[in-house]
């Protein structure tokens, strides 16, 4: 018996390190593999790191050698302008990107009127880039366009007095140049291939540093509507722009110049990663215009038009939202000889289908008066062709009883039918409709941008000259979005209004 407890002992202690061999192997195997897999790693670690600081090192020399070819061709413009002001007058901050439109001629706010007036300089600074050897360059008109006397400022030192060749305001470009020969040139891009990621570079004078180079990509191309001008197709960088940037290049790797650094998006007044860049191709046809002509021509077709939106396309019964709607067509205009009619949805000009209002804009300004292009539109849910002859742009361009006023709940908006003394408060003289006297805040009037004081011209397609026929067209609609024709003082748009959002 006793014999026997020894053996199962013996066999128990050998079990048992049998079993702590096999666990020590397996934990010695463990850490030998973790001990190579770490020596393997860390050759790999250092090698991905070499790779990366390389490929960094690379991009830094073609910064640098883009830097060093363009900025010999990038100048420094001082602008001096002589103003009429009161003793109290004080300019602000000399390097403001739109000094020229707060310095020279705006009062300061609380500024007394009927003071004694004296005349005072004003200097401001800004940048550009020569395109010629003779002497032509290119910059912003609020940069140069109001000036007494512009000097320029090269990068060897040189100084010159610029004249003034064009400016125009429409678009923000200018051209100036200096008495000189030989000078270098920055070539210029394509602005059109131009691909949203791609590296670019922007040179300048911000806050009067000369010659500074900051980096970025193309953030968005085509950018409208913006409110800086009044043909905008803006390269949106986040390459950093501050004051003073405005007029000199955006440039890509290939050291071409895409564009004309113009403006800021900044709450502050300085760089936050939104800048603005007019596209060289645009710049290059205004700048010919000036160079020849000293102003620029631009094409008319006489038409208001607004952007298809979802709940247009809804009620013009188009499938999607590509294409412009004409709103309004001047009387005696190319658009209304042809035979273009308000409702009318532009699909295509010239073969090229049309998709926003500020491409669609552009295009046509830019034609030449007296050319003929091909419209396509949509009326009635059919296609339609027109033939229509460009003309050159100009440099300028009811029912009399009273009905009580009836609050419509569904869409949040009290009107009346237009009075005499209403039309004459408004500017609606011959005209005809009802005018939004109230507007409910949250609705879907409100919702769609109508605010008092907008005049009602149809409901559907159906012409409504008072508040009867203005009721009976809300009534007969049912529950589908509701187009009407309104008009203020920016002219008539079409709105779609769908009160059961």
């Amino acid at each position: 018996m006793r014999q026997q407890q020894d053996n199962e002992k013996k066999m128990a202690y050998a079990t048992t390190c049998v079993f702590l061999r096999t666990r020590v192997t397996q934990a010695l195997s463990i850490a030998l593999i973790a001990l190579a897999f770490m020596f393997v790693s860390i050759p790999d670690t250092v090698q991905a790191q070499e790779k990366g600081l390389e490929s960094l090192k690379e991009t830094g020399k073609a910064f640098a050698s883009v830097a060093k070819e363009v900025s010999p061709a990038v100048v420094f413009i001082k602008v001096e302008k002589t103003l009429t002001s009161s003793p109290s007058f004080r300019s602000g901050p000399p390097f403001d990107d739109e000094f020229f439109r707060r310095f020279f001629g705006e009062p300061m706010p609380g500024q007394p009127e009927n003071m004694p007036q004296r005349k005072r300089q004003v200097v401001g600074q800004g940048s550009g880039f020569i395109i010629s050897p003779d002497g032509y360059i290119l910059t912003n008109n609020h940069v140069v366009g109001e000036a007494d006397k512009v000097t320029v400022k090269l990068l060897d030192g040189r100084e010159f007095t610029a004249e003034t060749v064009g400016v125009d305001p429409p678009t923000d470009v200018a051209v100036i140049k200096i008495d000189a020969k030989n000078l270098p040139v920055l070539p210029l891009g394509d602005s059109d291939k131009l691909e949203v990621g791609e590296w670019v570079l922007a040179v300048g004078n911000p806050f009067g540093l000369s010659h500074t180079l900051t980096a970025g990509i193309v953030s968005a191309k085509g950018r409208s509507s913006i409110g800086i001008t009044d043909y905008e197709d803006y390269i949106q960088t986040d390459a950093a722009i501050n004051p003073g940037n405005s007029g000199g290049p955006l440039i890509n790797l290939e050291g071409q110049a895409v564009g004309i650094n113009t403006a800021i998006f900044s709450r502050s007044g300085g760089y936050m990663g939104i800048g603005f860049a007019i596209p060289v191709k645009l710049a290059q046809t205004i700048y010919s215009q000036l160079v020849d002509h000293g102003s620029v021509t631009r094409g008319y077709l006489g038409i208001m038009i607004q952007n298809l939106t979802p709940e247009l396309a809804k009620s013009f019964g188009i499938d999607d939202t590509k294409g412009v709607i004409i709103s309004q067509v001047m009387p005696d205009t190319p658009a209304e000889k042809a035979g273009l009619k308000q409702g009318d949805v532009i699909v295509k000009f010239e073969g090229e289908s049309v998709d926003m209002v500020g491409p669609f804009r552009n295009k046509v300004a830019l034609i030449a008066p007296g050319t003929s292009v091909d419209i396509t539109v949509i009326r009635d849910g059919k296609e339609m062709a027109f033939r229509v002859k460009i003309e050159k742009m100009s440099s300028e361009e009811v029912q009399t009883s009273k009905a009580e006023p009836d609050t419509l709940e569904k869409l949040g908006l009290t009107v009346m039918t237009l009075t005499e003394e209403m039309a004459e408060r408004y500017g609606y003289e011959d005209e005809q409709g009802v005018v939004v006297t109230e507007v409910e805040s949250g609705s879907a009037a409100a919702s769609a941008g109508i605010r008092p004081g907008v005049l009602i011209q149809e409901v559907n397609r159906d012409q409504v000259r008072n508040l009867k026929e203005f009721e009976l067209s809300i009534e007969k609609n049912g529950k589908k979005p509701i187009l009407m024709l309104v008009k203020d003082k920016r002219g008539s748009r079409y709105i779609a209004l769908d009160f059961e959002k």
